[in-house]
This record gives C-alpha cells, sequence and structure tokens, in this order.
C-alpha cells in the first residue's frame, strides 16, 4: 500500500472527521481527569480533617492499625500534604493543563484549524518526557498513552500538511483606465 497522503483511507473526509471527534474526546476525557485530580489535590492539601477520617477509617474498616505497611503510607500521605507546596504547584499544573485539554479537544471537535495546531504542538511536546517516564518506569498504559499520543501527533501533521490554510479571498484588483 502506498503510504501517500492521497492513499491513506484514514484521510479520507469522512475517516478524518470520525478520526478528530475521537481524538477530541480522548483529549478531553484526559482534560476532565486532570480537572478532578487538580481539584482533588487543592482541596485535599487545605483539609487536615482528611487525613484523620483516613486513618480512622483503616482502623476501623480494614483492621490493620498495626500495619507498619499501612503506617508507612499514612505517614508518606501526610508529609506530603504537609508539605504544601509541591502539592499544591502540582494542583494548579493539572488544572492548567486540563484547561490546555480542554481548548484542544473542544476546538478540534469543531474542526478549528488553530487547535489542530495547538493540539501537534502541545501533544508533541510531551512526547520526550513520556519516552523518559517509559525508560524508567516502564508499564503497558504509559506505552499505550505514548502510542495514543504519537498516533495523534502524526495524524494531525498529515491533515494539516494535506489540508492547506484556506487563503484569504481578495477581490482581484481592477486597472480603471482614466482618458
Amino acid at each position: 500500500m502506498s503510504d501517500s497522503a492521497a492513499d491513506l483511507k484514514i484521510l479520507r473526509p469522512p475517516n478524518r472527521v470520525r478520526y478528530l471527534k475521537l481524538i477530541a474526546v480522548f483529549k478531553i476525557a484526559k482534560g476532565v481527569l486532570l480537572l478532578v485530580l487538580g481539584i482533588s489535590i487543592l482541596f485535599l492539601n487545605s483539609r487536615a480533617v482528611w487525613m484523620d477520617n483516613l486513618s480512622d477509617w483503616v482502623t476501623d474498616e480494614i483492621l490493620l492499625e498495626h500495619s507498619k505497611a499501612v503506617h508507612f503510607l499514612l505517614n508518606r500521605l501526610q508529609a506530603a500534604l504537609a508539605g504544601g507546596g509541591l502539592l499544591r504547584a502540582t494542583g494548579y499544573l493539572s488544572l492548567f493543563y486540563s484547561a490546555v485539554l480542554f481548548t484542544e479537544g473542544i476546538g478540534v471537535y469543531l474542526q478549528q484549524r488553530w487547535a489542530e495546531f495547538l493540539m501537534v504542538f502541545a501533544t508533541g511536546a510531551l512526547i520526550p518526557l513520556e519516552v523518559r517516564h517509559i525508560y524508567y518506569r516502564p508499564s503497558i498504559t504509559a506505552v499505550l498513552i505514548l502510542a495514543a499520543n504519537c498516533f495523534i501527533v502524526w495524524f494531525l501533521y498529515r491533515v494539516l500538511k494535506r489540508e492547506p490554510a484556506e487563503a484569504a479571498t481578495r477581490s482581484p484588483k481592477l486597472i480603471v483606465e482614466t482618458r
């Protein structure tokens, strides 16, 4: 099968629109997850009561109050919540990136060219970080996310390359003769 853009079935208009909408829904779903994560991090950061409730739940329901592993995990969670600075920055960063993902997703769903450019650059810029993450902490989920993001960058690049920007329509200049 030829690799030219004209021969790729995926880039034909009905399929292209279907894939663009699927990519947009994927980005919006990632944005929702990051929004929930950011709000929960910022909410948990300001609530010391949550730590007490979690400790009581572990003691009452799980019946592991003397477990070294549970104490270690609770102490780590308490230290992370008490530190505040890094956790708060992570919460704000996840809220910011969720806004970027919502902007990309909604713009691509509405088939806006600027959103496709934004998605190519924003997604492509994070691929080296994902590769580094896979190098140090390999997992199937990370590989699948990397593959999905590589497909998104490749697909949108091909779409943008195939469809040149619509030139602004200008009225032709008329030369008027005067006598």
